[in-house]
């Protein structure tokens, strides 16, 4: 695929079919993470990668007792005052009470880091690997399989180290979704125009396009 058509129809994909992963595709998309820059070259990443169904199953059950009782989430989504952010919530919610119908899970980990900052929950130390996600991500979408970007490990690190067995000196940064869409399209997205959040030798200083 052409680059800027991949970065232009990647969206988050939430809703899989059960159709396995090759692995040659996940070598390759953790080859493109691997491409990324970071602080130092230090390269303080790990790629976890979740396929046994009952390794998904432990998550997934986390990932659905946080979100407390579905039919009021759903309600709670069907309140909001667009219909894009309606969709959108219920799409999430829906997910999460189902994240093991995703074929794969990677979880990538921060490891040992040590530049810019050795902090691991610092945003410093996040840039020495979010740009190894994104990389991962648009890999993905050239691959024709639907990826999303989420934070269930904020609340559940302690399950996901003891569960995967993750070292003291990794710190897993998101938790990724991966396969093929089943009733969802690629984009076009929406997104504010270019012209409108670009300024010019000075903040404010804005151009057309």
């Amino acid at each position: 695929m052409d680059f800027f058509e991949v970065l232009h129809t990647q969206r988050s994909i939430r809703k899989f079919k059960p159709d396995p992963v090759p692995d040659e595709a996940i070598w390759r998309m953790i080859d493109a993470a691997i491409r990324a820059p970071s602080g130092g070259n230090t390269q303080p990443w790990a790629w976890l990668i979740i396929r046994d169904e009952e390794k998904k199953k432990v998550l997934a059950d986390a990932v659905r007792g946080n979100l407390g009782d579905l039919e009021k989430a759903l309600e709670a989504a069907d309140q909001l005052p667009t219909e894009s952010q309606r969709r959108m919530r219920r799409a999430s919610v829906t997910f999460r009470s189902d994240v093991a119908s995703a074929p794969v899970i990677i979880v990538p980990c921060l490891v040992h880091p040590t530049s810019p900052s050795s902090d691991p929950s610092s945003i410093w130390a996040g840039s020495s690997i979010y740009g190894a996600v994104q990389n991962m991500m648009l890999a993905a979408r050239a691959q024709g399989l639907g990826t999303v970007l989420t934070t269930f490990n904020i609340v559940l690190e302690d399950l996901i180290r003891k569960e995967y067995g993750l070292p003291d000196d990794a710190r897993p940064v998101a938790v990724i979704p991966v396969g093929y869409p089943d009733g969802q399209n690629f984009g076009p997205t929406t997104r504010k125009a270019v012209d409108t959040v670009t300024y010019w030798d000075g903040w404010g200083n804005t151009k057309e396009r």
